[in-house]
């Protein structure tokens, strides 16, 4: 199935651009947006998994921002 698609003059010109001799417009896009969304991702870790995912981000962050602080407090 194919669907027609309204762009912009210069985004057409910016894939057109892009777009290597051997590939279609759709091959182009597809390309250029990239293969994987984060959306696939959601089916593939529990809920369990994903609260430590996210408790190791949270604590790397507050790892990050404590280290900002002790480099600027050195500058003061």
């Amino acid at each position: 199935m194919s669907h027609q698609v309204r762009l912009e003059d210069d985004v057409y010109e910016r894939i057109k651009a892009s777009k290597r001799d051997d590939e279609s417009f759709s091959d182009a896009v597809e390309r250029l947006i990239g293969g994987h969304s984060l959306r696939d991702l959601r089916d593939v870790f529990d809920d369990e998994q994903v609260s430590e995912m996210r408790d190791a981000i949270d604590a790397a962050d507050r790892e990050d921002c404590e280290e900002v602080r002790e480099v600027a407090e050195r500058f003061e």
